[in-house]
């Protein structure tokens, strides 16, 4: 049992200090990038600011009739060659935020997926692949985005409304003053409706967590939607968690809707008023025509970057309901680590000191071992059992009774609550993770191949070995024939998951995949529940013979795959209540020879029919 997914709430926090903080830290590879766009747009600023100063100069000076031939041809020049730099400095600053837009959100990802390969066995327990999804997505390019190009805008705007109030304010006093008097207005409006919008976007995010993860367990899940006639239930309830999305959806766009055009109008009564007022002015002659060209144009210049500062605003807060969950992925901490001491010796598991590992001889000790999923609900309590190197040991019992547990804390997937595991006589969290995972060779119920070839997929198994080191491990687990009966051999492409094979070759190839490790313990949990009878024999070949001299655990649901175990452990409730071989168990007469007999039976039934 595991406990369900809850995400966290960030719905009641405002400006969230330290995810910015944590973002800002991510994104300093980049601020070079920022340093140049801050140069880029501050010269745009400085240029957008001259031209209303040439048309005031154009239609006050040479409109009217005034200066020479050659200077007007020396201003067209200058006037060219402003329209020309301009064009220029825009040109290189797409180029240079779109870069690092890309770049960091290359980096977030590189860091998302890393973070996920370290994380442990009970985080995927409880976290659905489909809110993962949307971190690494929708969100990770939400937030690049926006911080990437945000600077820029800062860094063009602030400045081009300084500049513009400057020379507004030494050219007339009193329309600067018109013109300014919208903006108490506008940061009003900015900071009420900032807040709503940040709320209902943090909603969205959520909501798409749920959706992303709703499309992800329908793709994995189409086979058995089918099978079990689902179509339209899984469609009823896929509606109603995109019915919520549209309702949190449409209430977020509500409060844009009266947001922007509220901007625009309040620029618009602004605009109106410099009209009014300066053409007053111009018609009592006691400004020039020019110098309302220039109001108007400066009034324009003025709102548009504050309007786009409104947005960025606005766009900050969806890329906060985004960077939250992102933060929120990158602080999520492995349940299974290892010790500064350890580390120190054997590495971690991106940087190896495989020069430190031990080689294990295969002796395995439970020593008072308890454990629990949940706190308060054990599934193992004083768990004892010693096992000798070299031993098969084969684990049966009703479903819950804890078989896959013993094998998964033998993995270090999970770690005792109590008690201690020992391998060779030394606590194996005295070693790395990295140390036991290089040395163990773990076999699934439904294996999981990776898209690409089948040589790929055994390749797996120890990256530095050689073709024919695949073949021969292909061989060994007799899966040599039917990949050599595919047009394309070892080349053939799997599928994704392994789609385009059966099972039973996929567990085999699986095998394979296991068998180049030469791991010094081997794990086959359930391995052949899914499988043909033929490839039942094969993979029980394989573990009387390639397992051979290797500590073997195999969880077992049929029977006949183990009865040449050398010890089998009837496990329930936690407890070994039956230990021996099978000649010894079924001269006991009891649990294990009742499970025995009856699938015999069972199967001596299907061969009459």
């Amino acid at each position: 049992m595991t406990t369900k997914f809850e995400e966290k709430d960030f719905s009641d926090e405002g400006l969230n200090k330290a995810m910015w903080k944590k973002i800002f830290t991510l994104f300093k590879p980049y601020f070079k990038y920022v340093y140049i766009l801050i140069a880029f747009n501050l010269l745009i600023a400085i240029s957008d600011v001259l031209f209303p100063i040439f048309n005031k100069q154009a239609v006050d000076y040479y409109a009217a009739g005034m200066g020479s031939q050659s200077e007007l041809i020396r201003f067209a020049v200058l006037y060219l060659l402003l329209i020309i730099g301009t064009t220029m400095l825009h040109y290189f600053f797409f180029r240079v935020a779109g870069k690092a837009e890309m770049g960091f959100s290359f980096d977030l990802r590189e860091k998302c997926f890393a973070k996920l390969q370290e994380l442990s066995f009970a985080y995927y327990d409880v976290t659905p692949s489909g809110w993962l999804l949307s971190r690494l997505t929708s969100d990770i390019f939400r937030l690049s985005e926006i911080i990437s190009w945000s600077f820029g805008e800062f860094a063009w705007g602030i400045p081009l409304m300084c500049l513009s109030t400057y020379v507004m304010w030494t050219t007339d006093h009193t329309l600067t003053l018109v013109v300014l008097a919208a903006v108490p207005f506008l940061a009003i409006a900015t900071f009420y409706f900032q807040k709503r919008i940040l709320r209902s976007y943090r909603e969205v995010r959520k909501i798409n967590s749920k959706i992303t993860a709703a499309f992800a367990e329908g793709i994995n899940g189409a086979k058995t939607t089918k099978t079990l006639v689902l179509e339209e239930n899984n469609l009823r309830e896929f509606k109603e968690e995109t019915a919520d999305m549209r309702t949190h959806s449409i209430k977020a766009a509500k409060l844009v809707a009266v947001f922007r055009p509220l901007i625009t109008l309040l620029s618009s009564m602004s605009m109106a008023a410099i009209l009014y007022f300066g053409g007053t002015l111009v018609f009592n002659k006691t400004i020039g025509f020019g110098t309302l060209l220039l109001f108007t144009s400066y009034a324009q210049q003025f709102f548009e970057p504050l309007n786009t500062i409104a947005f960025i605003m606005q766009d900050i807060q969806m890329a906060q309901a985004s960077g939250e969950r992102i933060v929120y992925l990158l602080d999520s901490q492995p349940s299974i680590v290892d010790s500064e001491e350890v580390i120190e010796k054997y590495g971690t598991i991106f940087e190896e000191k495989k020069e430190n590992y031990e080689e294990i001889k295969g002796d395995i000790e439970f020593s008072h071992v308890d454990f629990s999923y949940i706190e308060g609900e054990e599934v193992l309590k004083d768990f004892n059992l010693s096992v000798k190197a070299g031993q098969t040991i084969a684990l049966v019992g009703e479903t819950g009774s804890g078989k896959s547990t013993i094998v998964n804390l033998l993995c270090r997937f999970y770690e005792p609550t109590g008690g201690q595991l020992l391998i060779d006589g030394k606590d194996y969290r005295e070693r790395s993770i990295g140390w036991l995972h290089s040395k163990l060779g773990y076999v699934l119920q439904a294996p999981h191949l990776f898209s690409g070839s089948i040589y790929d997929n055994i390749h797996f198994g120890r990256l530095d070995a050689t073709k024919e080191e695949v073949i021969e491990a292909a061989k060994l687990v007799n899966a040599h024939d039917f990949i050599m009966s595919f047009k394309d051999g070892y080349d053939t492409d799997v599928g994704e998951g392994g789609s385009r094979l059966s099972t039973g070759q996929k567990q085999l190839i699986s095998f394979a995949r296991a068998v180049l490790a030469d791991p010094s313990i081997f794990v086959l949990d359930e391995a052949t529940a899914s499988i043909d009878t033929e490839t039942e024999q094969i993979i029980q070949y394989a573990v009387e013979n390639i397992m051979k001299d290797k500590t073997s655990f195999v969880v077992a649901h049929r029977l006949s795959t183990i009865v040449h175990a050398d010890r089998i452990l009837v496990i329930r409730k936690g407890q070994i209540v039956e230990d021996g071989n099978h000649e010894e168990l079924m001269k006991l007469g009891g649990y294990y020879y009742r499970l025995y007999t009856n699938q015999f039976e069972e199967q001596e039934d299907r061969n009459i029919r």
